[in-house]
């Protein structure tokens, strides 16, 4: 199974494919980037080619979305709720199983703890993935982070290892 794990941005939208094992391991971490000088219509559409892409590229069963809960800069908050949205829709459309987790549910399955900090999530995905250094820029291993999350979260054995929390299946 591989799980398509993003941390939403509009400037900078991490992505991380981990594929479940024995031990997960990592496939494929990045980030995706828009211009902030460029009209929004425009970096959602490029955002929008971009994760197509990674989901063609990868087929990932699961795509995992840390939600965003809470932003003091309401302009970023709504650019990231727009990137969110699209790539809901473009898993859903691929007939992947769309799920979100908290920021405090993904530092929780990988650091232990809803409070780590991005330096404590960063060390625990390399520790995880038995990385040789530390994924960068943070964006990546956020996003890995998240896939990380929905592994801990779901179990593998189980026959539903493919639904997510809303109950969803894949087509």
């Amino acid at each position: 199974m591989f799980v398509l794990g993003i941390d939403p941005g509009l400037s900078r939208c991490g992505y991380g494919c981990v594929e479940h094992g024995r031990k997960p391991r990592a496939v494929a971490a990045g980030v995706i980037r828009t211009d902030p000088q460029t009209e929004r219509p425009i970096r959602l559409a490029e955002m929008q080619q971009e994760v197509r892409a990674l989901i063609r590229e990868f087929e990932p069963q699961v795509v995992a979305i840390e939600r965003v809960l809470f932003q003091h800069n309401v302009s970023t908050a709504m650019s990231v709720g727009m990137a969110s949205g699209i790539i809901m829709a473009e898993a859903a459309s691929a007939g992947c199983v769309v799920v979100e987790y908290s920021p405090n549910e993904v530092k929780e399955s990988v650091a232990g703890w809803g409070g780590a900090d991005k330096d404590e999530v960063g060390a625990m995905v390399q520790t995880l993935l038995d990385l040789p250094k530390r994924l960068s820029p943070a964006d990546a291993a956020d996003a890995v982070a998240v896939a990380l999350c929905h592994l801990a979260r779901v179990p593998a054995r189980s026959s539903r290892a493919m639904v997510g929390r809303n109950g969803g299946t894949r087509s």
